[in-house]
């Protein structure tokens, strides 16, 4: 059993390698002209040493003809020194020439790949995003992109090492095939230590991901403008910091063990690498002393091997390398790997142009992914076009869990949503969600310019100054972005130089915009304004209402001078359908709503 669990590693980093293919197809894609250049780059570079060293051979048997001649021509010599010159001059422009394409490469490619991260992640489903073992998937998925690109180099390098090794090994067979062999004993031993080691150190890092997850958290919670004022008050600095220190004390801890067992036995292995290097050198040297090769001979052999022997510990050492980095590339695509559920159905319909009958929902029920409590269940109600309905209910009775529905955000655990008839899973999912305006109460202050923030309300329309202007205005964001030093274009935030930071009324403004700015067909408000003052968000909502007649809307607030504006409110509690109709009609009825209607009142007497 001990022997089957020692080959696992290596076996495990040779099965590694099969990622490598899609790899380097993901780099001729970056960019073909390139990965062709630096591939005929290193292709010629790998013959040079071998030339080199053959020239210098021819050097030193050269002078010593020359010391015994008794005319003293030196015009093969130069010509040999020139040679030499020639090779020397070359090898450093192909190595510039590599290095250049290299990183040139690189950068492509790794901007390339975190392109594709967050295009890829766009398309994943809600559910996934909230999902932790999902989270640790995206976080080493994001760790490759700087990283891959260093195992492009390694892997061309080693290619290059690779050729090179053939032509050194070539010459050396011509002169003496034992010292191929002694070789292979120098350096195979050390390259086992360091596969196994680099196992040790992958296993390590990805069993540590949720860890190293919550330790830059941490860092950014003990450090962040957006945290400062609570760590302050509450005084979490010395709570903080000791939870940092604790959890990345115990990584060192594992860390540094396996660091120090790759430290003993990689001594101990190198040592023998080192003695069998000084007896090819023994052996060559008794050659030369009897007269068996020339000193020139004696020059190549001790240069080809301690080149071979410094190469062959390169590439096993690299090779190792190369196969923990070729299984972290596991991480990338796995993430690629993963694909969402809910995708537009083959042949799905547009939105409607100008609904009809509105949304229905048919006895949905819905539960959150991994849990057992139903966020809404049997629910059945209409919302007709062009009408609005005001959501109501305490906090955790389904009236988020609705919008989203809405939104197919999620889809129904049971029953169905129709639009217009029409099962809300036949429609095409863009055309849908460009039909429907959300404002969440948690919307995003995005770092981006005032007229950015804005336009991500319908992003394809960034550059139509007029249309965001007039969402501004709707919104009342126009007076908050006129008393800005740059206007449209001045940067929100403190992240960045010369940002502005609003008050949480001001950023409510812009946010509406957004629904302004999206001509949608239904528009959700699920209580943006919540910052608000009573009479402040009962304005916003009263000019919503006026704004968007003839569309339907969604108004979730928890205030029911705002909510009874709507032409009907739905009454919520633990996700069932309790009361629905008109704000007098609730009042009439004497129940959950009105209890809750004339508990606020109070509030205000």
């Amino acid at each position: 059993m001990a022997t089957s669990n020692e080959s696992a590693p290596f076996k495990e980093q040779f099965h590694s390698l099969k990622n490598l293919p899609p790899f380097f197809h993901s780099i001729w894609k970056t960019s073909p002209p390139l990965t062709l250049a630096n591939t005929l780059l290193r292709l010629l570079k790998s013959g040079i040493p071998l030339l080199l060293l053959y020239t210098g051979k021819l050097i030193i048997d050269e002078i010593v003809r020359l010391l015994d001649a008794p005319e003293k021509d030196l015009q093969h010599l130069w010509w040999l020194l020139g040679a030499e010159l020639g090779l020397t001059v070359l090898s450093e422009l192909l190595n510039r020439g590599i290095a250049l394409t290299d990183a040139l490469l690189g950068d492509l490619f790794s901007n390339q790949t975190s392109a594709d991260i967050m295009r890829h992640a766009s398309t994943l489903d809600l559910y996934q995003f909230e999902n932790p073992e999902f989270y640790d998937k995206l976080e080493r998925a994001r760790r490759q992109t700087n990283g891959r690109t260093v195992l492009m180099s390694q892997v061309l390098s080693q290619i290059q090492d690779i050729i090179t090794v053939v032509f050194l090994g070539a010459g050396l067979v011509a002169f003496n095939p034992w010292l191929i062999l002694i070789l292979i004993v120098a350096v195979i031993p050390a390259f086992i230590g360091e596969s196994y080691f680099n196992q040790q150190s992958y296993s390590l890092s990805r069993g540590w991901t949720p860890e190293r997850r919550e330790l830059d958290y941490l860092r950014y919670i003990g450090a962040s403008d957006e945290t400062a004022k609570e760590v302050k008050i509450f005084n979490l600095s010395g709570f903080l910091t000791e939870r940092f220190r604790e959890l990345s004390h115990k990584y060192y801890l594992a860390n540094r063990q396996i660091a120090v067992r790759r430290s003993l036995w990689g001594s101990l292995l190198s040592s023998l690498g080192i003695l069998a290097y000084y007896g090819a050198y023994v052996l060559i040297a008794r050659q030369t002393v009897h007269g068996v090769i020339s000193l020139g001979t004696l020059t190549f052999l001790a240069g080809s091997f301690n080149r071979m022997h410094s190469m062959l510990e390169a590439i096993m050492n690299r090779f190792s390398r190369i196969t923990e980095s070729a299984l972290y590339l596991r991480d990338l695509f796995d993430f690629f790997a993963i694909q969402p559920a809910i995708v537009s159905a083959t042949g799905s319909l547009p939105f409607p142009e100008k609904l009809q009958s509105g949304f229905i929902f048919e006895k949905v029920s819905f539960k959150y992914p991994n849990s057992t409590r139903w966020a809404v269940r049997d629910l059945s109600f209409h919302l007709q076009a062009g009408e609005k309905l005001a959501l109501v209910g305490e906090n955790g009775a389904g009236k988020t869990t609705i919008v989203k529905l809405l939104a197919r955000l999620y889809d129904p655990t049971e029953g169905r949503i129709l639009i217009d008839g029409v099962d809300i899973r036949n429609y095409d999912l863009d055309s849908l969600r460009n039909h429907i305006g959300i404002i969440f109460q948690d919307y995003i202050r995005f770092q981006l310019s005032a007229g950015e923030n804005i336009a991500v309300g319908h992003i394809q329309q960034s550059d139509d100054n007029q249309r965001i202007a007039e969402a501004a205005q709707k919104s009342l964001a126009d007076q908050v972005i006129g008393q800005l030093p740059k206007g449209y274009q001045q940067l929100l935030g403190k992240r960045f130089a010369d940002g502005v930071e609003l008050s949480g009324g001001q950023w409510q403004k812009i946010a509406l915009a957004r629904a302004y700015l999206r001509n949608a067909q239904l528009l959700i408000l699920d209580e943006p304004t919540s910052a608000l003052d009573a009479r402040a968000e009962h304005e916003v909502f009263q000019r919503f209402a006026e704004l968007i007649q003839g569309k339907s809307a969604v108004l979730i607030s928890h205030r029911f001078s705002t909510v009874r504006m709507a032409d009907r409110i739905l009454v919520l509690e633990n996700g069932r359908l309790l009361e629905i109709g008109s704000h007098a009609e609730l009042l009439e009825k004497e129940g959950k709503y009105a209890e809750l209607f004339h508990l606020q009142a109070q509030g205000y007497v």
